[in-house]
C-alpha cells in the first residue's frame, strides 16, 4: 500500500501535472510550427533558391538508376540521403528561430514581477544600531 500512496502523491504534484499539460500543448504547438515551416516558409526558401527540393538529393549506394525520387531509390536499396538531412536541418533552424521569437515576445508582454521589499530589521537590531551610531559620535 505504501508504494501506491507514494505514486499517487507523485502523480498529483503540481509539477507533474504542469509537465503533462506542457507536453500535450507542446505536441499540438509542434504541429502548428511544422505546418508553418513546411507549408509557408520552406516553399519560399525553395522559390528563393530556384525551386530546389533538397529532400530528393541523395547518393545511390546500391546501384540505383539516377533521377529516381528518394522514396523509390530507398525501395531499391541503400541511399545516402544528404538532401533529406539538409531539409530537416533547415526545418530545425527555422523552427528554433520561430520559437525564439515567440518566447521573446511572450517575455516582453509578461508583466514584471514586483520585487519583494526586504523585511524590516528586528527592534533589538535597530536599537543596537542606534547605540553604535551614538558611540561613534562621542569624542
Amino acid at each position: 500500500m505504501g508504494m501506491i500512496q507514494e505514486f499517487k502523491e507523485f502523480a498529483v504534484k503540481g509539477n507533474v501535472m504542469d509537465l503533462a499539460v506542457g507536453v500535450i500543448i507542446g505536441g499540438a504547438f509542434g504541429k502548428i510550427v511544422d505546418s508553418i515551416v513546411g507549408d509557408l516558409i520552406m516553399p519560399l526558401v525553395s522559390k528563393i533558391f530556384g525551386g530546389l527540393d533538397f529532400s530528393n538529393y541523395y547518393v545511390a549506394l546500391a546501384g540505383q538508376a539516377t533521377g529516381l525520387p528518394l522514396v523509390e531509390a530507398k525501395k531499391a536499396g541503400a541511399v545516402f540521403a544528404y538532401g533529406n538531412f539538409i531539409t530537416v536541418a533547415l526545418n530545425f533552424i527555422i523552427l528554433a528561430f520561430i520559437i525564439f521569437m515567440m518566447i521573446k515576445q511572450m517575455n516582453r508582454l509578461r508583466k514584471p514581477r514586483p520585487v519583494a521589499a526586504a523585511p524590516a530589521p528586528a527592534e533589538d537590531i535597530v536599537l543596537l544600531r542606534e547605540i553604535r551610531d551614538s558611540l561613534k559620535r562621542q569624542p
